[in-house]
């Protein structure tokens, strides 16, 4: 078989590239991305061509895969968010923003004439999903903390008290990680006395790490979640972009049909789906274990707590929601947040203290903003 082979221009393009990376990779501080990562075992599997295609609980014409690992991941997850024994299903998808799309689309299938409602810190994937889907939504304000405003979401419920209630809660919002509590959001829809309703739970980030915090969150199937969507590239860390959604089966049963082409049903969103992904999940899963991510939580809240001291001690003032690995702080200089790749919205920034973040690395960035704000 003839190897590829890179003319000497675009070997050193390639080298170029990957200097960048590195650098690239070593400095930055605002995206939630796990780094700490080492694959070097499933190195071998680069060489053929995984394909998961099809529902990962049903066998494929196509046997070129990983779907025990997938299914054993989604496994795990499962029972880490207390899904109902016997009636749950999910698949590993490219990322949260996929995930979320099949929680709306499972969502829209049993609820064709329902409403959703989702703050205006929700992704900004939801969107664009609910623009795919064609769902009408309504937006509700945020308390001061980025949590949904409760208040205004009952009031907003109340006056459309005759369309089926659909929820897009924030387990993590993007810039200052704070939960909706699917509890809470369960009492409001008892009190309205809503008797059609689907809950889906954007655990983008925190989905991997809430069930460890104490006390625990409100944002499982046991507190009322319908279906549950996290990112696998974020707290555990993989090469490609990745993630697992959790469903009720019963639900995913409605929007299932066989494929005889490829021997399986079509459940997912894509067709071919990636078959290395779940290995990686796989293998970091196996590796860590429950202890495993929950020790990497703790060293994650202890640096969030470790970066806001030193902050505030420089005059900065920086604060977290509680549980939060996300630290937020008024806009620094742009050559601070040019170098370590800050998010920044409404005048505000914010670093993530991923697991991979150290003492060392949060007083490099500290004294970056002291010493760029002296220029100011």
């Amino acid at each position: 078989m003839k190897k590829y082979r890179l003319a000497a221009a675009d070997a050193a393009s390639l080298n170029e590239l990957l200097t960048q990376v590195q650098t690239q990779t070593r400095d930055f501080l605002g995206y939630p991305v796990s780094k700490d990562f080492d694959y070097s075992p499933l190195l071998p599997f680069l060489q053929y061509p995984l394909n998961n295609l099809g529902d990962p609980f049903v066998p494929s014409t196509y046997a070129v895969g990983s779907r025990e690992m997938e299914k054993q991941v989604v496994s795990f997850f499962a029972d880490l968010f207390r899904a109902p024994e016997n009636n749950w299903w999910g698949y590993v998808t490219n990322g949260g923003s996929e995930g979320n799309l099949y929680g709306l689309y499972l969502a829209r299938e049993l609820y064709p004439k329902g409403m959703v409602y989702y703050s205006e810190a929700t992704h900004y994937s939801v969107q664009k999903n609910l623009h795919l889907l064609n769902m009408p939504g309504i937006i509700i304000r945020t308390l001061p903390n980025g949590e949904i405003d409760y208040g205004d979401l009952e009031n907003t419920i109340c006056m459309n008290r005759h369309l089926p209630v659909i929820i897009l809660a924030n387990i993590g919002t993007t810039m200052t990680e704070a939960r909706d509590d699917v509890k809470r959001i369960m009492g409001i829809l008892k009190h309205l006395a809503i008797p059609h309703y689907y809950i889906h739970a954007d655990g983008a980030l925190s989905g991997c790490y809430s069930a460890f915090l104490e006390p625990r969150p409100a944002f499982d199937f046991a507190d009322g979640a319908d279906s549950i969507a996290i990112s696998g590239h974020k707290f555990i860390g993989s090469p490609i972009p990745c993630g697992v959604v959790v469903a009720k089966k019963s639900n995913r049963d409605r929007i299932a049909r066989s494929v005889s082409y490829i021997g399986s049903m079509d459940t997912t969103i894509t067709g071919s789906r990636n078959g290395h992904s779940p290995l990686f999940l796989w293998y970091a899963l196996k590796s860590l274990g429950r202890n495993g991510l929950k020790e990497r939580a703790m060293h994650s809240l202890a640096m969030a707590a470790y970066a806001v001291e030193r902050l505030n001690e420089n005059g900065i003032p920086a604060w977290r929601n509680p549980g939060a690995i996300t630290v937020v702080f008024p806009d620094p200089p742009a050559n601070v947040r040019r170098k370590w790749q800050l998010a920044s919205e409404s005048g505000c920034s914010h670093i993530i203290c991923m697991p991979n973040v150290s003492k060392e690395q949060v007083d490099e960035f500290v004294k970056s903003f002291v010493d760029a704000m002296a220029l100011v």
